[in-house]
């Protein structure tokens, strides 16, 4: 999967580590619409596990690698698990170039 052309990184995460992490990425949550969520795993070994809709059945488990990304689309309901202790990633969001969330004040929490 690739993000659209004409949608633009307008937000940014601090880097995650296990003692870091809010808690609601380890349960069940889901990307706005119109926002793909671009995750980048630094170091170690992220889980990532994608829903068929909220509370659904798993519709893709996959491993993300230290360099790696992953991308979630819009509204797709996910989690993630810390799969070795020294793992750490941050996510960046991307909107369509002029949206309304593209043109949100700039948050990195």
């Amino acid at each position: 999967m690739s993000i659209p052309n004409d949608f633009i990184n307008y937000k940014k995460t601090d880097v995650f580590t296990k003692e870091s992490i809010p808690k609601m990425f380890l349960f069940e949550h889901n990307t706005k619409a119109g926002v793909y969520g671009k995750i980048r795993v630094i170091s170690g070994t992220l889980q990532f596990t994608g829903f068929k809709g909220r509370r659904g059945e798993v519709d893709n488990q996959c491993l993300v690698q230290e360099g790696e990304h992953l991308i979630s689309p819009p509204e797709y309901w996910h989690k993630v698990e810390f799969m070795t202790e020294d793992t750490q990633f941050y996510v960046e969001f991307y909107a369509q170039k002029d949206s309304d969330r593209e043109t949100e004040p700039q948050r990195t929490k």
